[in-house]
């Protein structure tokens, strides 16, 4: 069974997202900051460094389409090999990190034959 460990790192455009998401299920987005400001969630990672990746992922993934927050989340996992991806996004199953590897995935919505393989 897999563990969540604190600190759970992201990314802005993935609080961003999950502030909209939080919001339009009428839960208050203020729960996000609650959780930095106790240092569960702590963003940190740098998008201004790591555009070339980015471009290269979304370049790649066009067909998807691939977003900011699944861009940077693909490239956290090839900078963090051991990290898994806590998400419901179905778009992970299709994303490869290093073109080739399937990412690890922490998913209540894809147990099963889909995430087969998926945990190291």
């Amino acid at each position: 069974m897999n563990t969540l460990t604190e600190p759970l790192l992201t990314c802005e455009a993935v609080v961003a997202e999950a502030c909209f998401l939080l919001q339009r299920g009428k839960i208050p987005a203020s729960l996000i900051f609650r959780m930095m400001e106790r240092g569960v969630l702590k963003a940190l990672f740098d998008t201004d460094r790591e555009a070339r990746s980015l471009r290269t992922l979304i370049e790649r993934y066009a067909d998807v389409p691939m977003s900011l927050a699944d861009a940077c989340l693909v490239r956290m996992s090839e900078l963090l090999p051991k990290a898994q991806v806590w998400t419901t996004d179905s778009d992970f199953t299709i994303y490869r990190r290093d073109r080739r590897s399937i990412i690890p995935l922490i998913s209540p919505r894809f147990s099963g034959s889909r995430n087969r393989g998926a945990f190291p």
